[in-house]
């Protein structure tokens, strides 16, 4: 996959994309940085660089839920 200084067009195109769903909530940032072609910390650079806000844990109460049970699962 190339960056999106190597191929231009495309690759604004799904750094835009990446970005965009990161944003949504709907991918992480290692998923957001693979759909660019960047590394997890280029990523992470872009996104500060773009004024998007990091999100630690999880974004609401049912998915704290869903991780509390996972965690108390593990033997």
């Amino acid at each position: 996959m190339g960056t999106r200084t190597e191929s231009g067009g495309d690759g604004d195109e799904k750094l835009a994309e990446a970005i965009g769903l990161f944003v949504l909530g709907r991918i992480s940032l290692g998923n957001a940085a693979e759909r660019a072609g960047v590394s997890r910390w280029k990523m992470e650079s872009i996104l500060e660089q773009s004024g998007v806000e990091r999100r630690y844990g999880p974004r609401s109460r049912a998915a704290l839920d869903d991780e509390i049970d996972a965690a108390l699962d593990i033997e």
